[in-house]
């Protein structure tokens, strides 16, 4: 299958708050994140649209993603239960600092609620924000990449936010007839999917 990876950026914080979280929903800064509760979350939003890159990686490889000074999962909750969560990534830049929003997406149970975009906003003005928290040079970069793969909202909702498509790659990939879903095995290979 093709599958067109557009990478956005945006290069200054947003001018506005944003808005509040329907009654019930709530977002959490997550400040103790483990390899497994990073793994669940990668396949419980990931896996209806094709996240696959990382359902074979071991314990210690996203031990090792986690412990990327200033990483730092943002996960909404509503009902008691995770409805999505915003991964953010730092990484030194030539002026400061660039962010990426490595993950980001709802569950299946989340969506169509009006909650995507309130997250998005919510993890742009936390990747902006990552210097109050953990010491880093300034943000100078906030950007992310999305796929044909991924949500049909998901590009509009970027650029919605103020993202600016920066750049965009088509790539013959192999991609299962359905996603995986959450409940997949890591008992053998798993096919390479670019997120």
């Amino acid at each position: 299958m093709r599958v067109t990876t557009t990478t956005l950026e945006m290069l200054a914080a947003p001018a506005q708050e944003a808005p509040a979280f329907p009654e019930g929903v709530r977002l959490d800064r997550a400040t103790a994140v483990s390899p497994e509760y990073a793994r669940f979350l990668y396949g419980l939003v990931g896996g209806p649209w094709h996240w696959t890159d990382r359902l074979g990686w071991s314990r210690e490889q996203w031990a090792d993603e986690l412990t990327v000074p200033g990483a730092e999962f943002w996960i909404l909750y509503g009902e008691g239960v995770p409805l999505g969560y915003v991964h953010l990534h730092p990484t030194p830049a030539d002026t400061g600092t660039d962010v990426e929003i490595r993950y980001f997406g709802l569950t299946e149970q989340a969506i169509g609620r009006g909650l995507g975009g309130r997250l998005l906003e919510r993890g742009i003005l936390a990747a902006w924000s990552l210097p109050e928290r953990f010491g880093l040079p300034p943000v100078t970069r906030v950007w992310v990449h999305t796929c044909t793969l991924d949500g049909p909202a998901a590009l509009a909702n970027y650029q919605a936010r103020g993202f600016v498509v920066v750049g965009a790659e088509d790539e013959e990939q192999d991609v299962a007839g359905q996603p995986l879903g959450a409940w997949i095995s890591t008992g053998g290979p798993v096919s390479a999917d670019q997120h």
